[in-house]
């Protein structure tokens, strides 16, 4: 398969339309998988991004620099939203026991409450906008097509 593509820097008319119909269709799902987000739960994407990796750690915390590479932020970007999720009482920051120079992020109660009551309309929104929208054989392809994807991107 991969021989019968033309290579090079150029693109044909199809695989352009097809590029920028993944893109555009990938925002327009993520966009508004990200408004349904706030409004149902009052919670932003990347609180909810934020607030299921604290969910899924050891004892429920990571450190800064741990959770910014685990959901690809810059620590910089990281750092500003946990101070407004801080605020809000979703999230502790902690000194780092085992290391002085660091802190740990700490799911908080209303935090995890908060994720627990944004976890089924968020699942309800990712059926409607995606899982129903295409046949199994289609969600089937769309896992393979992420895997091959995520491969490209680590370098198998």
């Amino acid at each position: 398969m991969a021989s019968s593509r033309q290579r090079g820097s150029t693109l044909s008319s199809d695989e352009l339309r097809i590029w920028r119909d993944f893109v555009e269709t990938t925002e327009a799902v993520r966009t508004e998988l990200g408004r349904r987000l706030q409004t149902d739960t009052g919670l932003s994407p990347g609180d909810y991004v934020v607030l299921l990796a604290l969910s899924e750690a050891p004892a429920h915390r990571l450190r800064s620099s741990e959770l910014a590479a685990q959901i690809a932020w810059e620590r910089s970007r990281l750092s500003h939203h946990l101070g407004r999720m801080e605020r809000r009482g979703l999230i502790a920051r902690e000194e780092c026991l085992t290391d002085n120079r660091g802190a740990e992020v700490v799911l908080a109660a209303a935090g995890a409450d908060a994720f627990r009551r944004a976890t089924a309309p968020h699942f309800r929104a990712i059926r409607d906008l995606f899982i129903d929208a295409l046949t199994p054989d289609q969600v089937a392809a769309a896992g393979d097509i992420a895997r091959a994807l995520r491969s490209r991107l680590n370098g198998s």
